[in-house]
């Protein structure tokens, strides 16, 4: 939900029987929930220092385990053959080539417990074991001389202690110990309650050997960033005392290898993060931007020497959020991913300004849903390996060099040439103030034009995020079983500059109502969305709109609220971004403004709401607590509105579809809620209170 800087009860049918599909004798063209296993997806792609090979990660969906499971495969970039790399038991991840392209290091958890760190020699394909951690390692970067790596893990501390329990007799078995908690941020959303301790920099020789620790003190340290001359490493975090309630003040610092000496080279109130060292080693491209106190605000790409003076920014006419850096190689020129319009760009950004696309269509932000999102990378002469997808198959590798893309993978051409999936088409929306409203809209598998089909109205969650042309396993579920998908890019979404991020700035979720209705409208003219037969769902920000669209209309047959936020004072104590929500979000904390807070909340609507709800919740989500999505239900239990509460077990606020038999069983719980409702053949199930 927060941008970087985010037992199905009453129903008429059994919610695993319905989403897996038992085997049948022949091919079932309709796209099926059995079918999330057969999916495979490309990330990250690592391309060679001389761009002949690339190096990527696969993640395949197991039956067995009911879990994703990571692989490393290489590409050979001029034939486009390929081959498994890593691939034998655990996950294997990470994967990064070092500088004279030899040797490749990446992460595996071959040998059960914690990741570890390996590195293998690419003539001959031995591979060495470096290190022996207690904890997963991340941030992996090589030296410039290819002699160590460095690398972000976390070092075990100690919590505060009150008192102790008596001396417990020897065989006895008693209670756990107390817990106790002094942190600001005590639990975060896929990672549970945090165990006492920070993230600091590690160093190992690439033979292997023992790690020395780099940095120490209170503080979490961010990714690794070689300076040329091997004994300089830099990194962003909050070295500063009141830490723990800065959401958006990081510097950018320099560590004197041999001394642990550190040293800010960035000042500024806000955040800079992500430093990239030029070639020469005399120059440091980062990003960042002046923390004003909105609840969204885009990163600039900026430069400075490696002293760190000389601070100026690049290209300040590029109206984008810059995410991903990295320098091309002769120095002059840095390559930089952003949103834009729904997908992934990648530009080369001059020193001068000047700003020069490569390509718009990098992809890949996720399975179940259509986030734009994906990554790339670059070699020495040029060659951009990105991740690449669309509506009809999930996330591919391609290369490019600014010129039509060329696709290397097909991973899932077999798994689903034989299915007849939704369409895609473009719908021209504006909002009631002339404002344009991006929206597409997945129509079923079959569908003629002319005919207007019951339609769901899909909603992304952020709100600083967006949706593009892009696959999503919940979207073809719904279409093949009947419905039309509508979804939008409304005001607050990313990828279409500042001002429209602006667009819900201290006003959301009401600020958005009437771009979503003038979608379905659209919708609805366009001969595709059945006005009698129109559903609403979405989750995070998607499922507090949800909440909020059903207490402003009656419009909708059903609805399903995801993950939502129904209480902002309750959500802003209680989620796992405490620094942030209130002050960014709300403008002030609860007891400063709570009239602000109800009025913002869906709970104040809810005496006028009518309309079938349910409510789906992942049972250890800590970004918006479960406790909202149990207010929800109670209070449509409370005003007899028709609900049922759906816990995922196990699963988190980002995880709720990690899972793939959850992912087609949550699916198929919506499906079944809205088929209660559905008006089939001049008829329709009608609401009745509970």
């Amino acid at each position: 939900m927060m941008n970087w800087r985010v037992a199905m009860a009453g129903l008429a049918l059994g919610v695993s029987g319905v989403a897996l599909a038992a085997p049948s004798d022949g091919p079932n063209p309709a796209f099926t929930g059995r079918d999330l296993f057969n999916l495979s997806a490309a990330d990250d792609p690592q391309i060679s220092p001389d761009g002949r090979s690339i190096a990527y990660v696969r993640r395949s969906n197991d039956i067995m385990t009911d879990r994703a499971r990571s692989t490393i495969w290489l590409i050979d970039v001029a034939s486009g053959a390929e081959r498994p790399l890593v691939a034998g038991t655990g996950n294997h991840f990470s994967p990064r080539w070092s500088p004279d392209g030899r040797r490749l290091a990446y992460a595996s958890t071959a040998e059960g417990g914690a990741p570890q760190l390996f590195v293998r020699w690419m003539e001959n394909g031995e591979s060495v074991r470096v290190t022996g951690l207690p904890d997963s390692p991340s941030g992996l970067a090589w030296s410039p001389d290819g002699r160590r790596l460095a690398y972000v893990m976390n070092v075990p501390g100690e919590g505060m202690k009150l008192g102790s329990a008596p001396a417990k007799p020897e065989g006895a078995e008693w209670a756990k110990p107390l817990e106790v908690i002094d942190k600001v941020t005590y639990r975060a959303d896929g990672a549970g309650y945090i165990k006492p301790g920070f993230d600091h920099l590690f160093v190992v020789d690439a033979l292997g050997g023992a790690p020395r620790q780099l940095t120490f003190g209170d503080f979490h340290d961010g990714s690794p960033e070689w300076g040329r001359d091997g004994r300089t490493i830099y990194f962003s975090a909050i070295r500063k005392p009141d830490w723990e309630l800065t959401a958006f003040d990081s510097e950018v610092y320099r560590l004197d290898i041999d001394s642990g000496s550190i040293t800010p080279l960035t000042t500024r109130n806000g955040p800079d993060a992500a430093p990239t060292v030029s070639p020469d080693g005399r120059q440091i491209a980062y990003v960042g931007f002046d923390d004003t106190g909105k609840g969204y605000n885009q990163s600039g790409l900026y430069v400075m020497e490696a002293s760190g003076g000389g601070i100026r920014r690049i290209a300040p006419g590029l109206d984008r959020d810059i995410q991903q850096l990295e320098w091309a190689s002769d120095g002059k020129s840095i390559y930089a991913a952003y949103e834009e319009n729904g997908s992934v760009a990648v530009s080369r950004i001059g020193l001068n300004g000047s700003v020069s696309p490569i390509t718009r269509s990098v992809g890949g932000g996720g399975l179940d849903r259509p986030y734009a999102g994906g990554s790339f990378s670059v070699s020495r002469n040029g060659t951009l390996a990105f991740t690449t997808d669309s509506p009809g198959r999930p996330a591919d590798v391609a290369v490019t060099k600014g010129g039509e893309p060329r696709l290397l993978t097909r991973l899932n051409d077999l798994a689903l040439s034989g299915k007849v999936l939704g369409g895609l088409t473009t719908l021209d929306v504006r909002a009631p103030d002339g404002g344009n409203v991006p929206t597409w809209i997945l129509t079923p598998p079959g569908w003629q034009p002319g005919t207007a089909v019951p339609a769901i109205l899909e909603i992304h969650g952020g709100p600083y995020a967006s949706y593009g042309p892009h696959f999503s396993t919940d979207y073809q579920l719904y279409a093949a079983a009947g419905y039309a998908v509508i979804y939008t890019n409304p005001r607050g979404s990313t990828g279409y500059g500042q001002a429209f991020a602006d667009g819900i700035e201290k006003t959301y979720p009401d600020s958005d109502y009437a771009d979503l209705m003038a979608a379905v409208d659209a919708a609805v003219a366009a001969g595709i969305a059945d006005p009698q037969n129109l559903f609403v769902t979405g989750g995070s920000g998607g499922g507090i709109l949800t909440a909020w669209i059903v207490g402003k209309t009656n419009r909708f047959k059903a609805a399903a609220a995801q993950k939502p936020v129904i209480n902002w004072t309750s959500m802003a104590l209680t989620a796992d971004g405490v620094p942030f929500f209130g002050r960014y979000w709300m403008g002030a904390m609860p007891w400063e403004n709570y009239q602000s807070y109800w009025s913002r909340s869906p709970l104040s609507l809810m005496a006028n709401v009518k309309t079938p709800t349910l409510v789906v919740v992942g049972s250890e989500d800590y970004r918006t607590p479960v406790s909202e999505a149990e207010q929800l239900y109670a209070a449509l239990k409370l005003v007899k509105v028709p609900t049922a509460l759906v816990k995922v077990p196990d699963a988190s606020h980002g995880g709720i579809a990690a899972r793939p038999s959850q992912s087609a069983a949550k699916a198929s719980a919506i499906i079944a809620w809205f088929d209660k409702y559905r008006k089939h053949d001049g008829t329709s199930a009608e609401p009745k209170a509970q």
